[in-house]
């Protein structure tokens, strides 16, 4: 089920309402039947493959909690590795396969193997990263295992974080489910409010300017480079305004409820260090990949060589979570040469008072130039292929077509659409600028509430005049 759908629009009240009419014993077992309804709106069948994950991992956490030594080490392997089975053979075997055949062929072997004609489960890289906090967390001991079979199971499939996030920590969400929530004000206001600024963000932006989006990089080769560039930088917005407005919504809608969600997006176009945008930037998958993946081999304990190798490696693999393809992880590794290219700029005195600037122009300059580079990923992110990624970035920089008239695809559009498209990007960019003040308190006073209510009033009508709905799935959902 989309939560840009009008199923949703009907799924979350009732579902909510429900939940605060019945007695706080039975409230587990309501949200997760609701959890199950709502994943069942993609593939009804591919339930099982979640319930797989789930009671490996249930009992590889009391199996880790009951043992020591060497024993509780192979319960850990053993549950990491059977997860990560399951999401290897569905959405990295075909890619593993098809490079093996391509190779293959390149060395005169006429032998290849057969492709699985499965499709990948909505989300699971997410609800299989979510259970390895879990039992990660258990074997260091910062959680105890969880003995309740439903609660688990809820923790792992609760329904507005279950396909795209955030992936949350055992620490955070098991024990909100043993907790009473009643219904309040703060609770029901904060969470609508981000649910309304989330659904503006998917239906009157992103999906808005993602037409334009698909028709530039769906033929890069007869695109001017002046196209290829404002398709470039839409993508930039469209995928953050996808996939930060589902987070937004999933945080709402759980926020409802009395369920606090970490934040995932804090703004992240406005950082001045690449190493700033990946802590505003989808922080629940990077400070998982901090915690379980780069502290592990050494974090800022090894060698400066050591600690940059380790970078590169935790961005390659980042870049290949998000997707079974060569243009996935050359975007992920991109953005670990990003960083290590910081860490050297470091040593200069003149990079650092840049980083630690208070003046605004210079912190505002310095976020315009990392946001170049931060496109310059998305090109990558966004291309079918690594040939169509190299296309785009050569039209943008050799100018081969330097003609303003738009091809026939994009006049298909017509130029008040066109101009309709950009100048909704400009009504973004204000808003978000006026929601990271709001939620900073620069408007508190005597007029605060007023302007709130007229301001989330101004985006709901947004979302009714111009919002594009319609079974538009999340960018995300594919990961």
């Amino acid at each position: 089920m989309l939560f840009n759908s009008f199923e949703f629009l009907i799924f979350f009240p009732i579902v909510t309402i429900i939940y605060f009419l019945l007695p706080h014993r039975f409230r587990w077992i309501h949200l997760l039947i609701a959890s199950c309804v709502f994943y069942m709106f993609f593939i009804p069948y591919y339930i099982v493959i979640l319930f797989v994950t789930i009671i490996i991992d249930y009992f590889a956490g009391m199996w880790i909690e009951r043992s020591d030594g060497r024993k509780k080490k192979i319960y850990l392997w053993g549950s990491i590795i059977s997860t990560c089975l399951v999401l290897f053979v569905f959405k990295y075997y075909n890619f593993f396969i098809g490079n093996f055949n391509e190779l293959a062929q390149l060395i005169g072997w006429n032998y290849s193997l057969d492709l699985l004609g499965i499709i990948l489960p909505i989300g699971l890289s997410f609800h299989t990263f979510q259970s390895l906090s879990y039992v990660i967390e258990v074997y260091r001991g910062n959680q105890k295992a969880e003995t309740h079979f439903g609660i688990y199971s809820l923790y792992v499939m609760f329904y507005p974080q279950l396909v795209a996030g955030p992936i949350e920590r055992p620490q955070n969400v098991l024990h909100q489910f043993y907790e009473k929530h009643k219904l309040n004000y703060q609770d029901v206001s904060a969470g609508m409010k981000l649910v309304v600024w989330g659904l503006f963000k998917k239906v009157v932006i992103a999906d808005n300017v993602s037409g334009l989006v698909d028709v530039v990089y769906a033929n890069p080769e007869q695109m001017s480079w002046q196209w290829l560039l404002i398709g470039s930088y839409l993508f930039a917005v469209q995928i953050y305004c996808d996939f930060s407005g589902y987070s937004d919504m999933a945080i709402g809608t759980a926020r409802v409820m009395g369920y606090r969600l970490m934040e995932n997006f804090n703004t992240p176009y406005i950082s001045n260090s690449i190493r700033e945008f990946w802590s505003r930037w989808h922080i629940s998958l990077s400070t998982w990949f901090r915690d379980y993946v780069y502290i592990p081999l050494g974090g800022n304990r090894v060698s400066g060589l050591k600690r940059n190798v380790n970078l590169l490696i935790v961005f390659a693999v980042s870049g290949f979570w998000h997707g079974a393809n060569w243009t996935y992880i050359i975007w992920g590794a991109l953005h670990g040469v990003y960083n290590v290219v910081e860490n050297g700029l470091k040593k200069f005195r003149w990079f650092n008072a840049y980083l630690e600037t208070t003046v605004r122009t210079k912190k505002w300059l310095g976020a315009f130039i990392l946001f170049q580079f931060v496109v310059l990923g998305w090109i990558f992110f966004r291309a079918a292929s690594v040939q169509d990624a190299f296309a785009v970035i050569g039209g943008i920089f050799t100018g081969q077509l330097s003609s303003w008239v738009p091809p026939d695809e994009i006049m298909t559009f017509g130029y008040w659409a066109l101009a309709f498209k950009l100048g909704l990007v400009l009504v973004f960019m204000a808003s978000d600028l006026i929601i990271h003040r709001l939620t900073r308190g620069v408007f508190d006073g005597a007029t605060s509430h007023l302007f709130r209510l007229s301001f989330y009033a101004y985006l709901a009508a947004l979302i009714l005049l111009i919002g594009f709905w319609g079974d538009v799935e999340f960018i995300y959902f594919q990961f």
